[in-house]
């Protein structure tokens, strides 16, 4: 009998490291993107939402049909010139440009690893652009290489126009290596050529936009635009992912008042806007 009950709980213990392993999934290959599925339930608190934040976040979609509501501009915008320690590897085409003072600082980040593969010639050449800015470029170059105030993204704080000093990006290597890394850090080619249809924006490989991790892994993982991943965390509505060492849950809300949605209690969230209808909570963990 003592025999029984011993190799009873052996199996159970074994079933239990099993299923163990297999929620856990694969293992972290390369070091980036391990697992994009339906999001686990974990211990959830319960927070307001107001229909304001949907105008607000890093993952607002802004076009010729969404435009920029006042409350989606960065609150932290700064100008370049004034601050020395966001001018690190690379160059300002103009003293005058602003950017979010958070995008900058991961923009900073990037051009200083990139120099680490010998490719050092960036030239930040837009920013945050207000709204007579954007009147007297649209007013110059008209709707075909231009957007209307409140209609492009520059108006927002966290596109960036990143140039090379010593060639056109679409053929330099400062071009290459952003189209290539810019994801690890949260940015995504906004115009990429082969979206043209979706966006309803000519190529630009200079135009870059902030969103953050893990939605620039996912974006690169799927050859998303911005405009395809959130009509996709839209249906999905929940999505669960591993990457570099963090769990992420991203939930879809839509709103159309004040609202109570559930966030995880045990992790940090983050809550952004899609500027069309909902908002996208996105919480991690550190594995």
């Amino acid at each position: 009998m003592k025999k029984r009950v011993f190799w009873l709980v052996i199996l159970l213990l074994f079933g239990y490291i099993l299923i163990q392993k297999i929620a856990d999934g694969p293992p972290n290959v390369g070091g980036h993107i391990d697992t994009l599925g339906e999001a686990t339930e974990v211990e959830q608190q319960s927070i307001q939402i107001t229909k304001d934040q949907i105008y607000q976040g890093d993952l607002l979609l802004v076009n010729k049909e969404y435009p920029v509501h006042e409350a989606g501009v960065k609150n932290d915008v700064v100008r370049l010139s004034e601050h020395e320690e966001l001018l690190q590897g690379y160059r300002l085409l103009d003293h005058r440009i602003e950017v979010s003072e958070r995008v900058a600082k991961v923009f900073l980040e990037m051009v200083e690893d990139a120099q680490q593969d010998n490719v050092s010639h960036f030239i930040l050449n837009s920013g945050y652009r207000g709204k007579e800015e954007q009147d007297q470029l649209y007013a110059e170059m008209g709707p075909d290489y231009a957007l209307p105030s409140g209609y492009s993204e520059h108006n927002v704080g966290s596109a960036l126009d990143i140039g090379s000093t010593q060639m056109k990006m679409e053929h330099a290597p400062e071009g290459k290596w952003l189209a290539d890394n810019s994801w690890k850090y949260g940015f995504i080619l906004r115009y990429p050529k082969d979206k043209i249809a979706i966006t309803g924006t000519a190529y630009e490989p200079w135009h870059f936009r902030y969103v953050g991790l893990p939605h620039s892994a996912i974006m690169k993982q799927n050859n998303f635009s911005l405009e395809e991943y959130l009509d996709y965390v839209k249906d999905k509505r929940s999505i669960s992912m591993t990457s570099n060492g963090k769990i992420y849950e991203i939930n879809y809300y839509p709103v159309d008042q004040e609202m109570p949605i559930k966030v995880p209690m045990t992790s940090n969230y983050v809550i952004s806007g899609d500027n069309m209808g909902g908002v996208i909570v996105t919480s991690y963990v550190n594995k």
